[in-house]
């Protein structure tokens, strides 16, 4: 039986339906339009700069300046990224963003690499391209920004980073600040409430816009961002009213060292800890070397260790610089008197108590003149109670001073005053 040779099929390749056209130039015309929209987006990204006071800007710089990292929090399209952009172009420092949220923890705690002999050798933790790069340079402004939607594995693993600058094997150098950037839950994408550790390491401002900055930006001129003018020769002075301002608030207030809030929406904002008092001192200390103005300190006290410990430490600070009830007693034709009606108010308060827990003829008469100057320098009703309370502490042999007289006026009328309100509330309840 003869044996059968296999057909074999030879096939071709079907032609291609259609072959690629090979890239023609670009239209001439079309280029020359290109060339002309590029002119415009270069003229409408133009933009100057100008000296003008900016308390969110100088509160931002103090912060830059003192080595402290800084949360800015404020609604989307508020202008965060865009003051941050600035203010690293007008210091000169190169700007690297991460976006925290599309990030590992293995991204700021470093990634395993095994060596030849890992028994021997360990394994050590390499670090991300960015932070290679800042250690480089060797200066920088890291900016974290949406640091609110960063899930909570990766807001502990920034706890290294944001306070010892660590990032893996790697430390940053001192010449990179630290700022990040933060939406409120309500309007973040996904967001989360910063966990306590991490909250209790930055310096918090809330960043909001001025309508005439706005404006003012919009035709081309920003407010001018850069670091503040450090007096040297107040430095010591500096950090000595720093030191004695915070300690003494604590001292008389020991609950505020350390209370850590009860909601979780506060736990993620400033609360007084031994470490946020640290940065309020610092804080404290470069605002006095600089000579910035109650409104900057103010944001940034708040802003460390929360509103009420905060507000509590500015009232402080407002006494510090009060006069010595003593030295106004030895001398009352010298006396240099507040102008703030709550601070005088304090310094006649504190005359008195003087003269109750030394109660002396000369002390006597010498506050009745210091509120005789009180009266014709300020508003009258801030005399009433110490007068009152002065005229309790006369002894039977003391003869009344001449100067008490021109205080009768006042006191009389106001004891009239607080009896016509008396009988007006007592009027209203009697119709009700």
């Amino acid at each position: 039986m003869p044996t059968r040779t296999p057909s074999i099929a030879l096939t071709t390749p079907a032609p291609a339906l259609t072959d690629p056209a090979p890239a023609s130039p670009l239209d001439p015309a079309a280029a020359s339009q290109l060339s002309v929209a590029d002119q415009l987006l270069t003229l409408l990204r133009h933009s100057a700069t100008e000296p003008r006071p900016d308390i969110q800007l100088e509160a931002l710089t103090l912060a830059v300046a003192a080595d402290l990292p800084v949360l800015l929090w404020g609604e989307p399209g508020i202008g965060k990224t865009a003051a941050l952009t600035q203010l690293a172009t007008a210091l000169d420092l190169p700007l690297t963003t991460v976006i925290a949220s599309v990030h590992e923890p293995s991204d700021f705690s470093g990634l395993p690499v095994v060596g030849d002999d890992p028994a021997h050798q360990g394994v050590p933790m390499a670090p991300p391209d960015w932070a290679v790069r800042l250690v480089r340079a060797g200066r920088g402004l890291l900016f974290l920004d949406e640091l609110s939607t960063a899930p909570p594995a990766v807001q502990a693993a920034l706890l290294r980073l944001v306070l010892e600058r660590r990032i893996g094997s790697l430390r940053l150098p001192p010449g990179v600040r630290i700022v990040a950037a933060a939406n409120p839950r309500s309007s973040a994408a996904d967001g989360w409430e910063l966990s306590p550790p991490l909250a209790n390491r930055f310096v918090h401002l809330q960043w909001t816009h001025d309508h005439e900055v706005v404006v003012r930006g919009l035709g081309g001129t920003w407010p001018r961002a850069g670091l503040p003018r450090l007096d040297p020769a107040r430095l010591p002075d500096a950090v000595d009213f720093a030191r004695r301002a915070v300690c003494g608030l604590l001292a008389a207030r020991p609950a505020l060292v350390h209370r850590l809030p009860n909601s979780e929406t506060r736990r993620g904002g400033p609360w007084p800890s031994p470490r946020s008092w640290e940065m309020t001192l610092s804080l404290i200390a470069f605002a006095t070397a600089a000579g910035s103005t109650r409104e900057v300190l103010s944001l940034l006290v708040r802003g460390t260790v929360g509103d009420g410990p905060g507000l509590e430490l500015l009232a402080s600070l407002d006494r510090m610089d009060l006069p010595d009830p003593e030295v106004l007693l030895a001398d009352p034709s010298a006396a240099d008197l507040p102008e703030r009606g709550d601070l005088r108010q304090a310094v006649l308060d504190g005359i008195v108590a003087a003269v109750r827990e030394r109660p002396e003829r000369a002390r006597w008469d010498a506050a009745w003149s210091l509120l005789v100057r009180a009266l014709e320098t300020g508003a009258p009703d801030l005399v009433v109670v110490p007068a009152t309370t002065l005229a309790t502490l006369r002894r039977e042999d003391w003869d009344v001073p001449e100067s008490i007289e021109r205080l009768a006026g006042v006191v009389s009328l106001s004891r009239h005053a607080d009896r016509a309100a008396a009988r007006a509330e007592a009027a209203t309840k009697g119709r009700r």
